[in-house]
């Protein structure tokens, strides 16, 4: 090797050291211009109606919102509550929202009706509903009603369900006496105007009765006689879930991780819907507790997946309905829901 091959080994090292820099430098740059692209790429925006005004059944949901779990799965949540609780059906149908919490038996009913909405998740997968007897009035059993004042929002569904407990219990439901009392359940039972009433949730208007020191007997509908039905689904249109079902199937991921964390941080998830509706939806914490603890057993889908749903169980609910003339046509349990 001569003088002058030796000398041009530091010139040939400097540039390869040059030019490793120049490419990490470049690479880093590449790495930044992909990080700031994620971190600002545009979410997908989707409206989602809650059932009635927040309360405990909605906690899952905030905890996805506040906790971030939306917008790491691209998404931009905006939770709204209807004017009219009837309203997400026809809101949801009319591609007006999203997604929507709604009922199983309404979902059936609207389907019978040419509405083409369909069921996505079971959120709470057994009756919240109850029937509710004033322990004084000497009830203990469903049969024990006839004769007695039966307070209902004059809805048919809630009607059929105590017809069918009566008669399950070995009563005469062609007997019982109706009051239409509209949504005053409560006052219903305070001034003792009825003896009894459905409609009213055993994660609400119990625990609201029982603060009140009115002291009540209570009957699951699913123990006597009526298929043990999901009470809160999740809710689109056919049109909607042809066009964004990866949005909706990535929104019941994150609803999951809520749902998740909920049970495993029942207090600080509570604590994020209580933060968030104070002054707009005045909640009593306590009231609100209690929901809770009474709702994530009923929500819990044990080792199926959150939200999951069962032909089986679409069945005997639609069959039953059917049988109580619930329904205008036939609807088919394949049509009404669908696990994403």
């Amino acid at each position: 090797m001569n003088m002058k091959q030796r000398n041009s080994l530091p010139s040939i090292l400097r540039s390869s050291v040059m030019l490793v820099a120049l490419c990490s430098l470049l690479l880093a740059g590449c790495s930044t211009t992909s990080s700031n692209t994620n971190a600002n790429a545009k979410l997908d925006e989707l409206t989602v109606l809650l059932d009635w005004y927040p309360n405990a059944v909605h906690t899952f949901l905030y905890a996805a919102e506040a906790n971030g779990y939306f917008e790491e799965a691209g998404l931009k949540v905006k939770l709204q509550t209807p004017a009219d609780t009837n309203d997400a059906v026809k809101l949801v149908a009319t591609g007006k929202a999203d997604l929507a919490l709604s009922y199983q038996m309404q979902v059936a009913i609207s389907r019978a009706e040419d509405i083409p909405v369909v069921s996505l998740a079971a959120i709470v997968r057994h009756p919240l509903n109850r029937l509710f007897a004033l322990q004084e009035s000497g009830i203990s059993r469903p049969r024990d009603l006839v004769g007695q004042q039966i307070g209902y929002p004059s809805i048919p569904l809630d009607e059929a369900i105590v017809n069918t407990m009566v008669e399950h219990d070995g009563g005469d439901a062609s007997a019982l006496h109706y009051q239409d009392i509209g949504w005053d359940l409560i006052p219903a039972m305070t001034t003792k105007r009825v003896d009894a009433i459905i409609g009213g949730y055993v994660n609400h208007e119990k625990l609201l009765l029982e603060k009140e020191g009115v002291k009540l007997v209570s009957f699951d509908p699913s123990q006597y006689g009526v298929p043990d039905y999901y009470e809160l689904v999740l809710i689109a249109s056919e049109d909607g879930i042809d066009k964004k079902q990866e949005l909706y199937r990535r929104f019941i991921e994150a609803a999951a991780k809520g749902q998740q964390y909920t049970a495993e941080h029942p207090d600080e998830a509570l604590a994020l819907l209580l933060d968030k509706q104070e002054g707009e939806f005045p909640l009593d914490d306590d009231v609100e507790k209690q929901s809770l603890d009474i709702l994530m057993p009923l929500m819990d889908a044990g080792g199926e997946a959150f939200g999951s749903q069962s032909s089986e169980n679409w069945q005997s609910v639609i069959d039953w309905m059917q049988e109580h003339g619930l329904l205008k046509q036939a609807v088919a349990p394949e049509e009404a829901f669908r696990n994403l």
